[in-house]
């Protein structure tokens, strides 16, 4: 079965069985009248609740904490973090032009609250040596042109964007798989 366009009658689901942009999603939401703020898995469970319910979720995003104005190695860690630039800087005097917020160690930050900048600073190192293989949900793209390229050396970005959008079309999951290749070879794919 083909992905559908978003539309109010179908169930959760079959929308949840399809990959669908965040922008698809937004304009589903602003058609139908329900919020549009958050991210992407936000959306998907307002969306997919008011497929089943006709219901619309009041939902209202977390709020972000006010940087300090002042914050130093003993500063302690509150919930929620934000990864703002002025804490990018400070982070990047004490451990160099390398440092970036990765994904990694934005875990560890939420992970530790009550610690100090000073013990994050002593983690970083270790956190980021332990590249984890995972990568998010929301990044479902990223992860199948990965995983495209680790099974097919040589084959373009062309060919792995073209494997990616007839996989997206498919009910089921969007992982990788060497059978994404048919719709190359018998010229199938959108």
């Amino acid at each position: 079965m083909k992905r559908q366009e978003l539309h109010k009658g179908m169930d959760s689901k079959e929308f949840l069985d399809y990959y669908y942009l965040k922008e698809e999603m937004v304009a589903f939401c602003k058609q139908e009248g329900l919020k549009t703020s958050g991210q992407k898995g936000d959306l998907k469970k307002r969306i997919a609740h008011y497929l089943d319910t006709g219901e619309k979720l009041d939902f209202k995003p977390e709020k972000k904490a006010k940087d300090p104005d002042v914050f130093d190695l003993d500063t302690k860690i509150e919930l929620p973090f934000t990864f703002s630039e002025k804490k990018r800087v400070f982070f990047e005097e004490h451990l160099g032009k390398n440092f970036s917020f990765k994904v990694s160690f934005q875990r560890w930050v939420k992970a530790n609250e009550g610690k100090t900048y000073q013990d994050a600073i002593n983690a970083y190192p270790e956190v980021i040596a332990k590249k984890s293989e995972k990568i998010d949900k929301q990044f479902e793209y990223n992860t199948y042109i990965r995983d495209f390229f680790a099974d097919n050396k040589g084959r373009s970005l062309n060919d792995a964007i073209a494997c990616w959008k007839y996989k997206k079309s498919l009910s089921g999951h969007n992982k990788y798989e060497k059978a994404d290749l048919t719709c190359l070879e018998e010229g199938f794919c959108l």
